[in-house]
């Protein structure tokens, strides 16, 4: 098959298994895959597809409703600032999962980075390496309205110093289903870390260990409102023992439902888990502090009706 009809599947025979592929969008489709695709392609099929996902991304149309699928065994080295750059409005990169399996981009210099630079743009399963230590930020998000779905990290060579940042431009931003999968040594200061006054951004269905310097969700640089971070899991390595913190003091924002947390020391930490001078707590937000303990509700004041 060369071309793919609209609105219906197509399909790829792929090591012997029949790999079937969502075609429906409104927009035009390219495909990406590293192994079997090249520069000169066209990228309008399997067949023809490209090599690099920014390749791809310059063939899109802004606005269009564009969809990149990538094959899930592409991968790509994240070399340089903006290595990929989706600088076009309401672009989509899609990975194709296969068990496990997932498109991978490596981090091989500290600034390199994918950018999600435009308005309503998204990626959705793709698997971020840190190939290099101090690397800031395999993700920055500085156009409104994106997504980033069912994405995640993975600590290899050397810790990503932020894995996930953003400017004060991503206003709405939505990370969906998230796995970070960072180190037990110090090294890193946060796996998200919003920046600037974001307004609206939702983190929900999260899973982050790693051990970091300041929190595993950093609100920093600029107070951001109206944040809501939800269903999902902490744990930390590091001695601060702080999961969520608002470093800026000003930030407002709700913690919660449904979120667990796991801090290092035997101490008298379980308030300090979550910081933020203005956020709310909206329970369960349960924290352990020792291995072979059950958790506790964080004890935050309780509201008092008056």
């Amino acid at each position: 098959m060369s071309e793919v009809p609209r609105g219906r599947m197509f399909s790829k025979w792929n090591s012997g298994n029949l790999v079937m592929y969502p075609g429906d969008c409104p927009g035009d489709v390219y495909f990406v895959d590293g192994t079997n695709g090249a520069s000169t392609n066209s990228g309008e099929s399997w067949e023809q597809a490209l090599d690099t996902i920014d390749g791809a991304v310059n063939k899109c149309t802004a606005n269009n409703g564009d969809v990149i699928a990538v094959a899930p065994y592409h991968t790509e080295n994240l070399a340089a600032d903006s290595a990929i750059d989706v600088d076009l409005a309401g672009v989509a990169i899609v990975g194709i999962r296969r068990g496990r399996l997932m498109p991978t981009l490596t981090a091989t210099a500290a600034a390199g980075d994918l950018k999600l630079a435009a308005a309503n743009t998204s990626i959705s399963n793709i698997r971020f390496l840190g190939g290099i230590d101090a690397v800031s930020g395999c993700v920055e998000v500085s156009g409104a309205d994106c997504a980033i779905l069912n994405c995640e990290y993975r600590d290899v060579t050397g810790q990503a110093t932020d894995a996930i940042i953003t400017t004060n431009a991503a206003e709405r931003l939505l990370i969906d289903g998230y796995k970070h999968i960072g180190a037990a040594a110090a090294g890193a200061n946060s796996a998200i870390a919003i920046v600037g006054a974001v307004d609206s951004v939702e983190v929900r269905n999260f899973w982050i260990y790693g051990n970091f310097a300041v929190g595993a969700i950093d609100f920093r640089t600029t107070a951001s409102t109206c944040a809501w971070i939800h269903s999902g899991t902490i744990w930390t390595e590091n001695a601060a023992d702080v999961a969520i913190v608002d470093t800026v003091t000003a930030s407002t924002g709700i913690i919660g439902p449904d979120i667990n947390i796991m801090v290092k020391d035997n101490a008298a930490n379980i308030t300090e888990a979550v910081t933020g001078a203005t956020f709310v707590v909206m329970d369960p937000v349960y924290v352990c502090n020792l291995v072979n303990e059950k958790a506790l509700l964080i004890n935050w004041t309780a509201s008092v009706d008056e």
